[in-house]
C-alpha cells in the first residue's frame, strides 16, 4: 500500500509537467495547416468550425469530410486544386502544406 501511495504522489509531482510539455509534432502540423487555411482560403471559405463562408457557394471546411475523405485532397493540393466554377482561384501546396493542411481538416471532424 505504501508503495501505491508514493507511486501515486510521483506520478501527480509529475503532472504540471506533462500539461505543460510542448504540442505534439501532429497537433504542430494542424495548427501549421489552420495558418494556411486562414491566409490562403478564408476569404472564400468558413475555415473554422462555426461561421458562414464569406462566399456562398464555397462549402465551410468543416462540412468538407461529409463530401468525400479529406485525404483524398492530397494529391489535389500538392498538383493544384482545379474546381468546375470560374470563382476559385488554382492553388497549389507543397506536399508538407498539402500534410498540413489536411491534418486541420481533419481536426474539424471532431
Amino acid at each position: 500500500m505504501r508503495a501505491v501511495r508514493t507511486l501515486a504522489a510521483g506520478a501527480l509531482a509529475l503532472l504540471p509537467v506533462l500539461l505543460t510539455q510542448p504540442a505534439s509534432a501532429w497537433d504542430r502540423q494542424a495548427e501549421r495547416g489552420r495558418a494556411l487555411a486562414r491566409r490562403d482560403c478564408a476569404g472564400c471559405h468558413a475555415v473554422g468550425r462555426t461561421g458562414a463562408s464569406p462566399l456562398r457557394q464555397a462549402p465551410p471546411f468543416r462540412s468538407l469530410h461529409e463530401r468525400y475523405p479529406v485525404e483524398d485532397l492530397a494529391e489535389a493540393l500538392a498538383e493544384g486544386i482545379r474546381t468546375g466554377h470560374p470563382t476559385m482561384p488554382e492553388f497549389r501546396f507543397d506536399p508538407d502544406e498539402a500534410e498540413a493542411l489536411i491534418a486541420y481538416l481533419k481536426t474539424l471532424e471532431r
